[in-house]
């Protein structure tokens, strides 16, 4: 036989292709970036680090993954595009080697009362499959064990066309759905409380409407009033049962009212439409108390929060309906699934397999699947984003995290870290943005950005590797090996708050005394109960104020002048300056640029294609009509105000003629936190978690509440800037105040003045108090994860 040769070219020393082995980034200006130009190395782990506001976020999400996706957005036919957000172009001079980027940042995953984790991660998918192909009884296709999909069922006459005849024929249509019909598949239902709605003792009249918006003088009012189908002038507990029908349930009917065609809808429908819909921190102040008033929300009796139908339930596989096998913790669902041997759907349980396992390495085997996907932290829902990409096959793509340390304890920091080691070994570029050493020291790259934040940042200050930093003389290399040291005195309390039988979630019916007058950190690995136990038994008392991380609800509009209540002031010290009425200062208001209407860009719709962004002509983008900008308060316009970085804000409104109290400790209390570096008229958009937890910091250290609580307050704080924030937990207490913070920093740890540790574990393997006592008390009893950890630290 003739030997086969093999037509393979020979390897060549050196390919064009080989020059693409780094993302080069040139001139990059986005946001405080000044000229940014750095190498980033493909298939390797790059770091940035820098103070907060330094520029991590603008060069790596705003201009490296901001450009990758629009690319691949423009790769889709224009009449595609047109379905899609716009991306404006990054201000920066050259990108090459850009891959596809995957963002997996910390933003809360959709609150939709129908999002779960199994539906976002797409184990619920697989799951509905197998029970539909091995449960007995045989009840339909996965549909059936969907909570999305409701059972219908039609019957009637449908024509068929057969040549030139139309023949009428009897027709059925049946779909079986796993929804639970009396919640809907929301696992809870609402009950209205009356009183809540109207006075019974007044008339419509006499303004018996209670609701926000129903006045008499309002439409609302008038429509009620005019109907014809209601009694104006007798008080309601008078009506008939037909009339407070009509009142409350009454379905849409069209009336004339004043000589105007509307809608008459009874109150709850009404109610429902207008309230329910919207979700509840976006709601007005007034109107989220009416609803916290008026609505009760229940676990639905029929199926007792498991959204699906008793059919649905009835189904089982090995002893297990859909329900429970969602319901148990995804660390025994995993070994549940591992015991089905069924060749008839092997890939799909392998795959099934390798996702619940990949939560469970990720510190997330506590989680259940039907665990609302709204309710997660923000380390939890970006973790849950990287199951999808553990076992994708691709490869070669550009992976961008956000502080991926965030809520996890230092034991499980060391698995985060195998994760992004697995990433970059299947041949992906990771970019990840990062304050923890212990998160640095994995890095084949590091790229530190500075001096410092906001104007006086978007520098690159180093670029090498990990052990450079350590030598280099920035901010970051000076810190990065700082160790923190117990106190050698800790603050006796008096008194304490009693938690007694808690059992919220997996806490496990546990008694515990929070001393009082002192700085108490809660802590433990993730999932062991800690928020369990503080937002369960402690916020919501009087006196308590909770600071969490949730989202700040606010348009592009809004800014931290808004946000505080510190541009009333502002406003009223420029009219008063100049004579004239404050209105003109709002930027939504009088003083509004006419062409832009106050919001500083026009926005220019082309049709099929992406739209564009451009700065307003007329203002410059300064969001004022010009005749706004000529009054003056101290020798500044009042854009030029709202482009002070906060530092420079307190300095100006602290003393001379722009001197305005109010304005002013608003502004300390900002620059108390860490903040300093934020410019005043900053959309709140654009800050990170951190940033936004002590931004509602700020504004509640002007309340009167006596114990504070705080939710990992070192979210996106450099290691220079943690010193800051135990200085200022130190000040909150001395003035009198109770500091409570669950945290998983060893610098705060250290710093406490007692500490209640959770666990052992995650899940049912936590909710347990292991450990109560002072920080040394911790580190010399070392039986803990914590205790260990800490000890380690401050060695």
């Amino acid at each position: 036989m003739p030997s086969r040769t093999s037509s393979r070219p020979a390897p060549a020393a050196s390919r064009a292709s080989d020059a693409h082995d780094v993302i080069r980034v040139r001139g990059a200006r986005e946001n405080n970036l000044k000229d940014v130009s750095v190498e980033i190395p493909k298939r390797r782990i790059t770091v940035l680090t820098g103070v907060s506001g330094s520029g991590k976020s603008s060069l790596v999400f705003d201009t490296i993954a901001a450009e990758s996706q629009r690319l691949i957005n423009e790769t889709y036919s224009t009449f595609v595009q047109g379905f899609m957000p716009s991306l404006a172009r990054p201000d920066v001079d050259v990108l090459e080697g850009l891959t596809t980027a995957i963002i997996v940042d910390q933003e809360p995953m959709g609150a939709n009362p129908r999002s779960t984790v199994g539906t976002a991660t797409d184990a619920n998918a697989m799951l509905r499959i197998i029970f539909s192909r091995l449960g007995t009884p045989h009840i339909g296709s996965s549909n059936a064990f969907s909570f999305n999909v409701p059972t219908v069922q039609a019957s009637g006459a449908i024509t068929v066309q057969k040549g030139e005849r139309t023949i009428a024929k009897k027709a059925s249509f049946n779909q079986t759905g796993g929804m639970c019909p009396r919640c809907e598949g929301r696992g809870a239902v609402s009950d209205f409380d009356l009183t809540a709605l109207f006075d019974e003792d007044k008339s419509l009249a006499e303004g018996a409407l209670t609701v926000p918006g129903y006045t008499m003088d309002g439409w609302y009012g008038r429509i009620y009033r005019s109907s014809g189908f209601l009694d104006a002038d007798k008080p309601i507990k008078d009506y008939t049962k037909r009339e407070l029908h009509d009142l409350l349930y009454k379905e849409p009917t069209r009336i004339k009212v004043e000589g105007i065609n509307v809608t008459f809808e009874g109150l709850v429908p009404k109610i429902q439409k207008s309230f329910l819909s919207k979700d509840r921190e976006a709601m007005q102040p007034h109107i989220r108390a009416f609803v916290d008033r008026a609505i009760t929300f229940q676990t639905c009796p029929d199926c007792d929060g498991t959204r699906l139908s008793e059919q649905a339930r009835s189904v089982k596989v090995k002893g297990i309906n859909i329900a429970d096998a969602c319901a148990m913790q995804i660390s025994d669902l995993a070994e549940w699934v591992a015991g089905l041997d069924e060749p008839s759907v092997g890939p799909l349980l392998e795959s099934l397999r390798d996702t619940l396992d990949s939560f469970v390495d990720i510190g997330l085997g506590y989680l259940s699947l039907e665990r609302p996907s709204g309710t997660l932290s923000g380390g939890e829902a970006q973790r849950t984003k990287m199951i999808r990409h553990l076992g994708s096959p691709l490869t070669d793509i550009t992976y961008v995290f956000d502080e991926p340390s965030i809520g996890l304890h230092p034991h499980d920091i060391q698995r985060m870290n195998e994760l992004l080691v697995q990433l970059r070994d299947k041949g992906n570029t990771v970019l990840v943005v990062e304050h923890k050493p212990e998160m640095i020291g994995v890095a084949d790259h590091v790229i530190d950005l500075g001096p410092l934040a906001g104007s006086e940042g978007g520098q690159v200050m180093f670029e090498g590797t990990v052990e450079g930093l350590r030598a280099s003389d920035t901010i970051t290399g000076r810190h990065i090996d700082d160790r923190a040291t117990l106190k050698e005195s800790v603050r006796e309390s008096a008194e304490s708050l009693q938690i007694r039988g808690a059992s919220t979630h997996n806490l496990r019916d546990i008694d515990v005394d929070i001393p009082l007058g002192v700085l108490t950190v809660v802590t433990g690995v993730a999932g062991s109960g800690k928020s369990s136990l503080i937002t369960g038994s402690v916020s919501g008392r009087d006196g308590v104020v909770t600071i969490d991380q949730s989202v700040i609800k606010g348009s592009r509009r809004s800014n931290p002048a808004t946000y505080t209540g510190m541009l009333e002031p502002i406003r009223k010290a420029f009219a008063k300056a100049n004579g004239v009425k404050p209105s003109l200062f709002s930027a939504n208001s009088e003083g509004a640029c006419p062409t832009c209407k106050g919001a500083g860009v026009i926005y220019t719709d082309l049709g099929m294609m992406a739209g564009v962004t451009t700065t307003c002509e007329d203002c410059g983008g300064k969001r004022f009509d010009a005749s706004v900008l000529e009054f003056h308060l101290g020798g500044r316009d009042i854009s030029q105000v709202l482009e002070m970085s906060v530092v420079q804000a307190e300095a100006f409104f602290g003393e001379g003629d722009a001197r305005t109290p109010a304005a002013h400790k608003i502004l300390q209390r900002m620059v108390d936190v860490g903040l300093g570096y934020l410019t005043v008229g900053q959309p709140l958009t654009t800050l990170s978690g951190g940033e936004r937890q002590r931004l509602k910091l700020a504004v509640h250290m002007g309340e009167k509440g006596g114990t504070y609580v705080l939710d990992e307050p070192t979210t996106g704080l450099h290691l220079a800037d943690v010193e800051q924030l135990l200085a200022l937990l130190d000040r909150l207490v001395d003035s009198g105040k109770s500091v409570i913070v669950i945290e998983h920093h060893q610098a705060v740890m250290a710093h406490a003045d007692w500490i209640i540790d959770l666990g052992p574990g995650a899940g049912h393997d936590g909710g347990q108090v292991v450990f109560e006592g002072t920080p040394a008390a911790l580190v010399k009893d070392g039986s803990t994860l914590t205790g260990q950890h800490l000890r380690d630290y401050v060695a």
